[in-house]
């Protein structure tokens, strides 16, 4: 993820205007939450190709991955990912999962015959499906024991490798900045806890932090 570009955060602020009815209203992962004001999510969720254009290649030259490989997007919103690896690589399978109908609605129309809405718990694939698996801030948006199912599952569909991004924290400042920042996540660790659990749930994949600064 260190060609993903990084937004400028005054977490103070934000803060200071963040309600637990806006949280409610976030965790709905709606139009709101996509669409809808800042203080409710993205404000305003559309396709850049800054974003993902330059890390797709990244994945693809790290894992190796041929023009057929096969990728899956566990939290894929509207596709915009999965629609960088097209373009990339026209003959690569591609599939992604959300739990919001309204992403998955509204996704980008040249990937969005591969999308459908489901909960990361349970994965609708089979065994060793993917060549790569990737979730990015959507697995500790449950619960953790429905996060570890989530990790799980995520395991079970690779047949070679995944990669998750998840919240972090390493002190006391940053876990007190991602407390002020965080809109939708329920399941927040320190990295040691956040291995300790790879290692109970059997993930073997590559994993990043999002740190809140």
């Amino acid at each position: 993820m260190r060609l993903y570009p990084k937004t400028k955060r005054n977490i103070d602020e934000r803060a200071a205007l963040i309600t637990p009815e806006q949280r409610q209203l976030a965790r709905q992962f709606g139009k709101d939450f996509f669409d809808g004001n800042r203080l409710y999510g993205y404000g305003g969720f559309g396709y850049n190709s800054k974003y993902w254009h330059d890390t797709v290649r990244l994945f693809r030259d790290h894992y190796e991955l041929a023009e057929d490989s096969s990728v899956l997007d566990v939290g894929c919103a509207k596709g915009f990912m999965l629609h960088d690896f097209k373009e990339m690589a026209p003959k690569m399978t591609v599939a992604g999962i959300d739990i919001s109908e309204y992403a998955i609605a509204n996704s980008i129309p040249d990937v969005a015959e591969f999308l459908k809405v489901g909960n990361a718990k349970w994965l609708p694939y089979e065994d060793d499906s993917f060549d790569l698996v990737i979730s990015v801030n959507t697995v500790h948006n449950l619960e953790l024991a429905d996060c570890k199912e989530a990790i799980k599952e995520i395991q079970r569909v690779s047949r070679k490798h995944a990669f998750l991004v998840v919240d972090a924290w390493r002190n006391d400042h940053e876990n007190e900045r991602l407390e002020k920042w965080n809109l939708t996540a329920l399941t927040k660790m320190h990295v040691d806890d956040w291995q300790k659990i790879f290692a109970e749930v059997g993930y073997t994949g590559d994993f990043f932090w999002f740190i809140a600064g």
